[in-house]
């Protein structure tokens, strides 16, 4: 596992040049908060991105039967206050988001559903029902 550096552009460091290398790749800066609960009958993932909307979201099973979830933002940034400023800094993200989950072996892939409500994406994973088998058998004593 290779360490990995965060980069904080408000506090420029004298190692850059040494820390700046393909070496030590850079942590995703723009991926979004991400919660994974469980209870007796589902996983719930919720993803914080703030300012998302249902049709930015693509949430899929791949071919290895993996969760996908991608993040498009489209939001076009305008200024409508008719005033000019610059940025002295800016850490608001408006980049696009991709990620494939491993699922446990127990969801109901058929089942899962997602909804996006104040900025927050919930893909809830419904645990498939166990088959109680009951077994009768005739045990002979010898």
């Amino acid at each position: 596992m290779l360490p990995v550096m965060f980069k904080n552009s408000w506090f420029p460091t004298v190692f850059d040049d040494f820390l700046n290398t393909d070496f030590m790749p850079r942590a995703n800066n723009t991926a979004p908060a991400v919660n994974v609960k469980e209870d007796e009958s589902a996983y719930i993932m919720e993803l914080a991105s703030p300012g998302i909307r249902k049709e930015f979201c693509r949430v899929s099973i791949n071919e290895e039967g993996n969760l996908c979830i991608a993040i498009e933002n489209k939001t076009e940034h305008k200024e409508n206050d008719g005033h000019k400023h610059h940025y002295l800094r800016r850490e608001f993200s408006y980049s696009n988001y991709e990620q494939c989950y491993t699922l446990p072996e127990d969801v109901d892939k058929q089942a899962i559903g997602a909804k996006v409500e104040n900025g927050i994406l919930t893909v809830t994973m419904p645990k498939q029902k166990k088959a109680e088998t009951r077994t009768t058998k005739t045990i002979a004593v010898s």
